[in-house]
């Protein structure tokens, strides 16, 4: 009985291994194939021992920097429904981090001192002077956050796209293995057999051409659950509690709110956080969507517009 236990484990061994090095062997063939469609659309930069990529476009006075969710492939095209709204009255740049888009994938570590540095050197680099409008998306609300405790002088508002703040991190229970196994299942190149999975809320709510969609895709099998990625999950329980010790910046807030769906959280828990972080800014305001946590992808055009108010009205 023992002996066919171990014969039936030995095949279904065998087929796993040959199912993962097929995988990989395929995997390995569609990047090389795709190499040439992955040519980065703005500068690179020479950052802290790896090159990083940065978008600009438009050349207005006020500087608007989208900053990317966690995990967010493609912040370049991912922010693109939003920023084309807005490029033709401001100076739109978005700052891939390490691991990210075109960027390199780094061995640095994804505390908050190292991505907000590696962020303020790569836009000086590109010839980008402060003071900034930062728009982060979701966890890079904790940075945009810090980068307003650290160098306020830098930062002129903060306009959240369904930003998380650090009250939202503290309960929160992180599935690590199943993050681990999410990189290994990208590297072997298994997001591949999943239909739909590469489908991000850019490509179906959002005015991506059909090119820049096919883009989107040859860049999410090289940048899914990437190294850098999955060691800012790890970072960001403590890098939420380190910017929540130093309290709320003083500096003007906007923020737009998402109806929970797509953050681990439900409705009520999702908007709490903000309504909680926002009633104690003496000048912040929420303006609350009844739509999913990648709100510029698809009410960009009502973000555009309230944005776009809201920033004349710093400037009177």
């Amino acid at each position: 009985m023992f002996k066919r236990i171990l014969i039936l484990f030995s095949i279904i061994t065998v087929i796993l291994l040959v199912i993962i090095a097929t995988s990989y062997i395929s995997h390995q063939k569609q990047l090389s194939k795709e190499d040439q469609l992955f040519t980065p659309t703005g500068k690179m930069v020479e950052v802290n021992g790896h090159k990083m990529h940065v978008y600009i476009e438009g050349d207005g006075e006020d500087t608007l920097v989208f900053m990317s969710g966690g995990g967010t492939s493609s912040p370049v095209l991912d922010f693109k429904s939003l920023y084309s709204l807005l490029s033709d009255k401001y100076k739109i740049v978005v700052v891939e981090k390490a691991g990210y888009g075109f960027s390199d994938i780094s061995d640095t570590d994804r505390d908050m001192d190292t991505i907000l540095q590696e962020t303020r050197e790569a836009l000086l680099k590109s010839g980008v002077k402060g003071p900034y409008i930062l728009f982060p998306h979701s966890m890079s609300g904790i940075e945009a956050l810090y980068w307003a405790q650290v160098y306020p002088n830098e930062v002129k508002a903060i306009i959240g796209l369904d930003m998380a703040v650090p009250a939202a991190y503290k309960e929160y229970d992180i599935n690590m293995p199943l993050v681990h196994l999410s990189a290994f299942a990208a590297n072997i190149g298994f997001t591949r057999w999943i239909s739909g999975l590469s489908e991000s809320d850019a490509i179906k709510y959002g005015t991506l051409t059909d090119e820049e969609k096919e883009l989107y895709k040859v860049i999410f099998y090289r940048r899914t659950a990437t190294k850098n990625m999955v060691n800012e999950v790890q970072r960001i329980k403590g890098n939420a509690e380190k910017v929540g010790a130093a309290g709320i910046p003083n500096v003007p807030m906007l923020l737009f709110s998402s109806n929970g769906q797509g953050t681990g959280w439900n409705e009520d828990e999702w908007n709490e956080f903000q309504k909680e972080f926002i009633n104690k800014h003496k000048d912040g305001t929420l303006i609350k969507l009844a739509c999913s946590h990648y709100i510029h992808d698809i009410e960009f055009k009502r973000i555009a517009d309230e944005s776009e108010k809201y920033i004349e009205s710093l400037n009177r």
